[in-house]
């Protein structure tokens, strides 16, 4: 049953075309032809481009939008992107009677492309591959069309590029697909499509392109995928995928790029994965892939992007990964690998981005590494090694810009050597390790620095003051250390601030006094703040958590706060508040965490949402503070 709307309906009528005689020169429209574009301009309702009033005379081959066949001077083809926003559901019960004396009138079309024209609603009708045999393109993409991909599809027989992407199709791909030899892209991405991946794909020879990714698809890929020797491209990422990757995937001898992430595929890695000459871009990452690398996984010699991020991989990293002259990207993250990084990677001369954290790489990083001179991104976050210092050819990395060294055993005071990398440091990571002494002043130097996370070391001293010179500071992690003084200097520029778990003493009055308070997340708990909280925190109107538990502060509840609409966590417990909760606050209605316990705050807590939404665990502790959720009020 035919459920497009109106749209789509006066869109089949542009192109209705009537078998005919040859068009002889100068852009002369085929009666039929003038016929269905008439018609398409005659029940549009609403054209705020203004493209089909210039829709005049016979000349339809000038019109904009309208593309004709060089030899037989057909319309062949529609593109009008954009230029119709459609509404709802009130054209439905029209859309039957509006499509049928067209649909005979299609069999010579060749183009249907409504890629980004319309917001269209409804199905595809399942008469399709019966209506439009000679139909090369079909293009549906970012649309609305719900239900299922018509099993008539398979019928037509000339179709080059099915381009159904960023719609609400569900069910599962028909197996009637495997007819369309002439297939060359089929894009079927952000979707709703379920089931199984059809065996009868491997039919279609001519594929190039298959991007099913972003759906539901479950089961495993099936083994005779080989067989498709033109594709080069092929994403199955983000699905239900099972099972192991089949052997016969090294056939795919043309594929440029492989993603099958995001699945739950298991199993080794081919072996045979060196067999494919052309790939260049390789996402295994986000399954549960066991066993070693491939020992000669090196000799894929056209690699230039690789993640096998976040796997069950084993074994070292084989020596032969310096064999991949391309690689500009390695990402070996969040596996179980062991052993030593080989020195045959610093043969890598072209690699910037190289992420091997959360691991069990030990020993010491091989000098060799320091011929990387492009690499701009290095995380080692995380592994066994016990480096006890940064090595000292980290100097001579010129390129190198974001330096993540989490949990890596460095000792001793803050590494000077930082001071005197030849590029500039943008974000720097050397939390969990065992950095003692002060923080250095000519940190305040980094003026490129965007994040900074020195959290859970020992170091000791306050904050310099030439942090207020890190104006482009956005993430600011000091926690679990000991430091001491003022965070006067650190609350203007960051939008991420935590330095909970220290001795601060001063500096909360400083809260929202800036220009532009940019802060969304603010977590100064477990200090020795005191005084008051200013009203001026009214000014952080981003600010989405807000935490200054366990200190020594005082006085009554900030009413400014009430102005922050974005809030969603509230932490204000084990203080010494006074004073009455401010009825402010019920404007708080994103609130969703919210603890003002164990204070000294009295009277009764306005009523009604979000506050009466919080347990009797938000308000406990506080001896002259009733009303719901606490007991009623007795005054």
């Amino acid at each position: 049953m035919v459920s497009w709307l109106l749209p789509f309906a006066a869109f089949v009528a542009i192109v209705a075309v009537i078998e005919g005689t040859k068009i002889s020169s100068g852009g002369m429209c085929h009666p039929s032809d003038l016929k269905g574009l008439t018609s398409f301009r005659a029940n549009v309702r609403v054209d705020t481009s203004g493209r089909l009033a210039k829709w005049t005379g016979i000349k339809c081959c000038e019109w904009e939008g309208i593309s004709c066949d060089n030899s037989t001077g057909r319309v062949i083809e529609i593109r009008l992107p954009g230029f119709i926003s459609t509404s709802d559901s009130p054209y439905q019960s029209q859309m039957k009677g509006l499509l049928s004396p067209y649909i005979t009138l299609l069999r010579s079309l060749e183009v249907i492309d409504l890629g980004g024209l319309m917001d269209l609603s409804g199905a595809i009708p399942s008469s399709i591959g019966f209506d439009l045999p000679n139909l090369r393109k079909l293009y549906l993409c970012s649309n609305r069309i719900t239900g299922q991909i018509p099993n008539s599809i398979g019928k037509l027989l000339k179709l080059e590029e099915l381009v159904l992407f960023e719609n609400r199709l569900s069910g599962t791909i028909p197996p009637s697909l495997g007819n369309l030899e002439n297939l060359s892209s089929l894009l079927l991405y952000s979707n709703q499509l379920s089931g199984k991946l059809p065996n009868s794909l491997a039919n279609l020879t001519s594929l190039v392109h298959i991007d099913i990714h972003g759906n539901y698809l479950a089961g495993d890929i099936p083994e005779n995928v080989g067989r498709l020797q033109n594709l080069k491209e092929l994403d199955l990422s983000n699905n239900l995928l099972s099972g192991k990757i089949p052997t016969s995937i090294s056939n795919l001898t043309a594929i440029s790029t492989l993603y099958l992430d995001a699945n739950n595929l298991e199993g080794p890695i081919p072996n045979s994965l060196h067999e494919m000459p052309s790939l260049g871009f390789l996402r295994l990452q986000n399954n549960r892939l066991s066993g070693n690398i491939p020992p000669a996984f090196g000799n894929i010699a056209s690699l230039q992007r690789v993640s096998l991020a976040n796997n069950k991989l084993t074994g070292a990293i084989p020596p032969s990964i310096g064999y991949l002259s391309a690689l500009t990207e390695l990402y070996l993250d969040g596996n179980l690998l062991s052993g030593h990084i080989p020195r045959s990677i610093g043969h890598l001369s072209g690699l910037l981005v190289l992420n091997i954290s959360y691991n069990a790489i030990q020993g010491q990083l091989p000098r060799e590494m320091s011929s990387l001179q492009n690499l701009q991104i290095l995380d080692l976050s995380f592994n066994r090694l016990n480096l006890s210092s940064i090595p000292t050819w980290f100097s001579q990395l010129s390129s190198l810009s974001k330096i993540y060294m989490a949990g890596c055993g460095i000792k001793g005071k803050f590494p000077r050597l930082l001071w005197m990398m030849p590029s500039l440091v943008q974000e720097l990571d050397l939390s969990a390790n065992h950095i003692t002494g002060g923080l250095p002043s000519w940190l305040g130097s980094l003026t490129q620095l965007y994040l900074l996370n020195l959290s859970r070391n020992s170091l000791v001293s306050g904050i310099p003051e030439t942090f207020a010179s890190l104006s482009t500071l956005a993430i600011l992690d000091l926690h679990s250390n000991k430091l001491t003084g003022s965070i006067e200097c650190v609350l203007r520029s960051p939008t991420y601030i935590d330095l909970s778990d220290n001795r601060f003493s001063d500096g909360t009055e400083m809260i929202g006094l800036g220009a532009e308070c940019g802060i969304r997340y603010l977590n100064l708990s477990n200090n020795s703040l005191e005084g008051r909280l200013p009203d001026s925190i009214a000014s952080c109107i981003l600010m989405k958590s807000f935490d200054v538990s366990s200190n020594e502060l005082g006085f009554n509840l900030p009413v400014g706060l009430a102005s922050i609409s974005s809030l969603e966590t509230l932490k204000l417990q084990r203080n010494r508040l006074t004073g009455n909760i401010p009825k402010d606050y019920l404007k708080l209605r994103k609130l969703r965490v919210l603890d003002l316990s164990d204070n000294l705050l009295v009277g009764e807590i306005p009523a009604g949402e979000p506050l009466s939404d919080f347990p009797e665990s938000s308000f406990s502790g506080n001896k002259g503070l009733c009303g719901k959720p606490l007991p009623p009020c007795r005054f």
